[in-house]
């Protein structure tokens, strides 16, 4: 193979963000490595990983009794769709727990619980925007409501279900409703997916890390939509059981998300948390970089190590 086309294959491998961080190729099956991962990390430290879940778990419970005591069931599926949207926020303290089992630090529930608090970036502003989107959902959730439902209040549980499946009205409700939540839902996973790791362990602003997150997602679309999918699906199954899936879904994407993280995005100097590159994002022009930088990509698909 000629010296020009051994230069251009580590090009394909890699870009650099406007942030300075590289952004990795992975293949279309790399989520199903990051499950695996996830899957061994939560095994690691169960008192920590399903004790996490479990406490999500009972929250979502206790919001569904809540509901359905005031016979507002018919909100669950817009709660359930927020979930989403906040869900990389609640997951931090996963991602503290998988970045020390990586480091080999000692891990505890109390450094977990308190890892937003030790963030590097700018993560309390990125989960406002969270926050406000997540209200803004909700509020378009009653505005469909009504404009496809009338004004007289929510329908009693017994008659939802049949009213949004088997009526004009519910069903232009459950495809325009389904349409919205799923442009919110495409936006903030596009932005947040590696954005909420990134600014846990890295000193960088919220914006640059929404960046990133969009460069790394129109970079891998194929196993990044593989990905969304996976998550969807998870939180779906976690949902029909009544939420008692979640104590092992929703640790096991918290653990997997890190690693996709790892995965995806690197940095030139220490991944957790030494200094970003300073300057201008640069490119990579001599040819022994590109080749250094080529083979280190190539050896470590799942960004276990930093990038030279």
């Amino acid at each position: 193979m000629s010296e020009d086309a051994l230069l251009q294959r580590p090009a394909r491998a890699a870009a650099i963000s406007r942030s300075g961080l590289v952004i990795r190729n992975v293949p279309f099956d790399a989520p199903w490595a990051w499950l695996a991962a996830g899957w061994n990390d939560m095994w690691r430290v169960p008192h920590i990983s399903l004790v996490y879940g479990a406490f999500f778990a009972i929250a979502a419970g206790g919001l569904l009794l809540g509901l359905t005591l005031a016979r507002w069931q018919s909100l669950v599926p817009a709660l359930a769709g927020g979930f989403l949207i906040v869900g990389p926020l609640l997951a931090v303290g996963l991602y503290e727990t998988s970045r020390r089992i990586e480091t080999g630090e000692p891990i505890g529930l109390g450094d977990v619980i308190g890892a937003g608090l030790r963030a590097k970036g700018q993560l309390g502003f990125f989960g406002v925007g969270l926050m406000i989107i997540f209200l803004v959902w909700l509020e378009l959730a009653f505005i469909l409501l009504v404009l496809f439902l009338g004004g007289a209040g929510l329908p009693p549980p017994s008659e939802f279900l049949a009213r949004l499946l088997f009526t004009p009205a519910g069903l232009g409700l459950l495809i325009v409703g389904s349409m919205v939540g799923g442009i919110l839902a495409a936006t903030v996973y596009a932005v947040s997916v590696v954005a909420v790791p990134l600014l846990l362990v890295h000193r960088i602003d919220a914006i640059s890390a929404a960046a990133t997150s969009l460069a790394a997602v129109r970079r891998n679309p194929k196993p990044m939509l593989l990905w969304a999918g996976l998550i969807g699906g998870f939180m779906a199954i976690g949902c029909a059981t009544l939420f008692v899936g979640l104590v092992l879904l929703f640790p096991l994407i918290g653990h997997a998300t890190w690693h996709a993280f790892r995965a995806v995005v690197a940095v030139g100097e220490d991944w957790t948390g030494g200094p970003l590159p300073e300057g201008p994002p640069r490119a990579l022009t001599s040819r022994a970089e590109t080749r250094k930088c080529g083979a280190a990509l190539a050896a470590d698909p799942l960004g276990r190590h930093p990038v030279p």
